[in-house]
């Protein structure tokens, strides 16, 4: 469509017009207009589908200024330091000293997807004290067969009897974060009982309370494992990449006695893991930016073009195809390449061109303007932590060292980060010093 149309066109999805943009220079013109353009109203239709949540009062400014104040500043530093011993003791320290040499297989999908689920459910939402790890597995499988269905639900497109999985699969996940949610103090997960205080306040009773918390799950985890799945797989596949980004590393942890002591402020300069985590999601982060229109407007391009757009319709952006896949933008768009955002100096590299014009966005793996993902960061530092631990403490390698990253699984465009058809299967041990 882009090819033949350019890039703005309409086109008729389920009986609704919809309006693609596809220039990054014109992004800001839906971006920063909030009168006219309204993301809420999508994002209630969403959650009533995947999540059958009903928020009539929700107040999405009000709550992400909530999470804001959670996700930055000391509380992500603190958030960072309880991801990073919820990682090392479930990658490190759950296994019997016999098993600690032996060899073990899993895809690689699995592999990423479990332990960086887990590791953040541990963090942001609490354990049982008793067995912690068993709760956490537990949701994880429960969200696995949830997170399978979740694009047909967003289209409602579920067969009946992937309906009654469906419910099945949400009161259980319903009744283990209820659960879990018993006996927790404020202090132990400030973030979350704010946000539980602000949903009372806006008159949402238990059970939407309980099927928020899904939502958040969701929110929260649902996007990490698969990103650094496409990142290890990446690395593998790529032996350059994987030796740039292990000097990188083991700079770093020969500064200490044990990588598991690294401060985790000396990971903040990585350039090299930094390119890499940014060629990983140019590639595979492919969510679409929706926006209804409240009434008739008229939209107006970088290049002087005017289009006019009909209340009722929406408007939606997908960076995927542009600034992401754009071969003027990024050269040998499809091709992998872990230096993509590095200067020959080695800083990062900002500067991208369309049409001669220096872009102001030129990836977008977690939105933009208002509705960037808040949470960023500590997704960010939660992907290094777990890439720095796996590849200091482990000896990882292929089952077949010619194995080829597998497709991608097509349904998942437009709900964030792509997952595989299939995976890569892999062998790990803990590396003989630890």
């Amino acid at each position: 469509m882009k090819m033949k149309h350019g890039d703005i066109f309409t086109v008729r999805v389920a009986g609704l017009y919809v309006t693609a943009l596809l220039d990054p220079n014109s992004y800001d013109a839906v971006l920063q207009d909030s009168v006219t353009l309204d993301f809420t109203r999508y994002a209630q239709v969403l959650m009533e589908r995947i999540f059958r949540l009903s928020l009539p009062s929700h107040n999405a400014s009000a709550e992400k200024a909530l999470m804001r104040r959670h996700f930055q500043g000391e509380s992500l530093t603190c958030l960072n330091s309880i991801m990073k011993g919820n990682l090392q003791s479930l990658l490190l320290r759950s296994e019997t000293p016999q098993d600690r040499e032996n060899w073990k297989q899993d895809g690689l999908f699995n592999f990423c997807y479990s332990l960086l689920f887990r590791a953040g459910y541990l963090t942001l939402f609490g354990a049982e004290k008793n067995n912690p790890n068993r709760d956490s597995s537990a949701i994880y499988e429960e969200f696995r067969k949830f997170d399978g269905l979740l694009t047909k639900m967003a289209r409602n497109t579920l067969s009946p009897e992937e309906k009654r999985t469906t419910s099945s699969v949400q009161q259980q996940l319903w009744s283990l974060l209820s659960l879990g949610l018993h006996g927790k103090k404020a202090e132990d997960m400030s973030w979350l009982q704010s946000y539980l205080q602000h949903l009372q306040e806006q008159g949402v009773d238990e059970e939407m309370q309980r099927r928020a918390m899904l939502l958040q799950v969701w929110a929260t985890q649902g996007n990490v494992g698969p990103a650094a799945f496409w990142l290890l797989g990446f690395l593998l596949t790529n032996p350059d990449a994987m030796n740039a980004v292990k000097m990188e590393f083991n700079s770093l942890s020969w500064q200490v006695d044990s990588p598991q002591h690294l401060p985790l402020d000396k990971l903040q300069n990585t350039p090299v893991f930094d390119s890499v985590l940014n060629e990983t999601l140019r590639l595979t982060a492919a969510p679409f930016i929706t926006r209804e229109v409240l009434h008739n407007t008229t939209l107006r391009m970088a290049d002087g073009q005017e289009y006019d757009i009909r209340r009722g319709d929406r408007v939606c952006l997908f960076p995927y195809l542009s600034p992401q896949m754009d071969p003027e933008i990024h050269k040998e768009p499809q091709k992998f390449k872990y230096d993509r955002f590095l200067n020959m100096d080695g800083s990062e590299k900002r500067d991208f061109y369309k049409g001669g014009k220096r872009l102001k966005y030129y990836t977008m793996p977690w939105g933009a303007g208002k509705n960037v993902c808040v949470g960023r960061h500590f997704a960010i530092s939660s992907i290094k932590q777990f890439v720095f631990t796996v590849l200091t403490c482990l000896d990882l390698e292929l089952c077949d060292p010619d194995s080829s990253m597998p497709k991608v699984n097509a349904s998942r465009y437009g709900f964030g980060v792509l997952q595989p058809m299939g995976d890569l299967q892999m062998r790990y041990k803990l590396k003989g010093t630890f």
